[in-house]
């Protein structure tokens, strides 16, 4: 216990209850510069009403929902977003540093309260006969031991003058603030991978499917071709050219389906489970996702507002503004109220009574003076480090309406791209059918048949690879609008 049975007094101290009272006046002040908000950046794109590489078509202004995967109308993908939010070992990392981030401020704000803490103690004690040591006797009895009983409790409280203590917490809470939005960028970044590797493996079980029955069909053509040749109606090098052909259409079926279980192994690691946990679940050749007929990308503006990583930098700016106030603080005296109330007594059922009672209060100032530049090069790091997260967050908000605009432009081309992908096929196609008509026909050779086949197969699996590409072009776009984050509780 502080001071424990050092002084008794009667009464409190008029001295003491007048600077508790000044000091209580005095802890209203706070310094270090107040925080206004973060500095204008992009002022003529957050005021303009769409972006400035929006498609002229297939989007609209209006607010993007932010589960966006439900546009695609497909169950399975609903339900591994929703498992690898669940599971994933990003969010479970993210989610700790919330909880800690959280436990952080719940600290700094206890630091205002008062410190309390409570002792007991039980000593017993035997001295020596001093007396007898003098007088140069050989014997010693000594005195029979001592004994004492204490209790009582202990309390501090270092009063905020000038509200270092108030820009600390002030510090906690903002980057509780930007841990919160780190939490939400990890789950926009999730959903879209997610659906990316989704989209691949759709894909590529598409063009595998389509690479086979390719393959099926030129075998059953390269068995006819044999029977005609011993008929003596087909010559060797139809049988050659055929053989190749179907050997270079099972060829592109080995890198296919390596490409199709790494898909699977990457999406079952995104949902918290080992390799190979989502082979039997997603087996099968399904379509790709269907892409809605317009997307909707709101404006510059509301995309600026909801991307996790701009306010978790604006956030992070608040923190380190505050910071400087918090070591600016310590230029001027601390003061701190100590205060003891305890009893003590030779016997423990003699402990409680009024006359063993004691009490002390008394006001502690402490000023570092003269500590030769260590605050001040405090104060200036703290100041350097607010300029850093203002360039951060400058930085961010640029990137930002860059990726946005990219991912725009992108997503306009590859729309064209595939209409056109489209043509080719239908055009291909209807060249292979007529091709086929000759051939049967007896007006058109082997050679021309196969490359007519050729580019129908080559055609198909350019679409389907034009449209995949598409859909995971509309998943960047909703990443870098920032949607997809679910808000955490508490």
């Amino acid at each position: 216990m502080f001071f424990h049975h050092t002084m008794m007094f009667n009464r409190p101290s008029s001295i003491a209850l007048a600077a508790a009272v000044l000091l209580s006046a005095l802890s209203g002040c706070t310094v270090g510069p107040d925080y206004h908000g973060a500095p204008p950046v992009a002022q003529d794109a957050r005021s303009s009403a769409t972006f400035v590489r929006a498609p002229a078509a297939g989007t609209t202004a209006t607010p993007a929902p932010n589960q966006w995967w439900l546009a695609f109308n497909d169950p399975q993908l609903n339900d591994l977003i929703a498992a690898a939010f669940a599971h994933s070992p990003d969010v479970h990392i993210a989610q700790a540093r919330l909880r800690e981030s959280r436990s952080q401020l719940q600290k700094q704000r206890a630091n205002e309260l008062p410190k309390i803490s409570g002792d007991a103690a039980a000593l017993r004690m035997r001295s020596p006969d001093l007396s007898s040591l003098s007088s140069g006797s050989s014997t010693s009895s000594g005195r029979g031991p001592l004994q004492l009983y204490t209790a009582g409790f202990d309390a501090t409280w270092e009063i905020d003058l000038f509200g270092g203590t108030r820009r600390a917490i002030e510090a906690a809470s903002a980057d509780a603030e930007a841990v919160d939005a780190d939490l939400a960028d990890t789950q926009v970044s999730l959903a879209a991978e997610v659906a990316q590797v989704y989209i691949e493996l759709r894909d590529q079980q598409t063009r595998l499917e389509l690479a086979r029955r390719q393959a099926e069909t030129e075998q059953k053509m390269l068995t006819l071709t044999q029977q005609r040749r011993e008929r003596g109606t087909a010559a060797d090098l139809d049988v050659e050219r055929l053989s190749t052909q179907v050997e270079n259409t099972r060829a592109t079926l080995i890198p296919l389906d390596a490409q199709l279980t790494d898909s699977l192994d990457r999406l079952a690691v995104l949902t918290g489970r080992e390799p190979g946990a989502l082979d039997q679940q997603l087996a099968g050749t399904r379509p790709l996702p269907a892409l809605p007929g317009t997307v909707a990308i709101g404006d510059p503006s509301a995309m600026l507002q909801q991307r996790p990583d701009i306010r978790a930098a604006e956030r992070r700016l608040a923190s380190s503004n505050a910071q400087i106030g918090e070591h600016i603080a310590d230029f001027f005296p601390k003061v701190t109220l100590l205060g003891d109330i305890g009893f003590s007594a030779g016997d423990p059922g003699h402990l409680v009574r009024k006359n063993n009672f004691s009490w002390i209060t008394a006001p502690y100032l402490q000023w570092n003076a003269f500590d030769f530049g260590r605050t001040l090069g405090s104060v200036h790091a703290a100041e350097a480090s607010r300029d850093e997260a203002e360039a951060r967050y400058t930085k961010a908000v640029l990137g930002a309406l860059q990726d946005a605009n990219s991912s725009l432009s992108r997503y306009g081309h590859q729309r064209d791209h595939v209409v056109t992908l489209q043509k080719v096929e239908t055009s291909a196609s209807h060249s292979a059918t007529l091709m086929r008509q000759r051939y049967s026909a007896g007006v058109a050779t082997l050679i021309d048949l196969l490359d007519t086949q050729r580019e129908e197969f080559t055609a198909q699996q350019n679409v389907v690879a034009g449209q995949a590409e598409l859909l995971k072009d509309f998943v960047s776009l909703q990443k870098s609008l920032g949607i997809g984050w679910q808000a955490q509780q508490g």
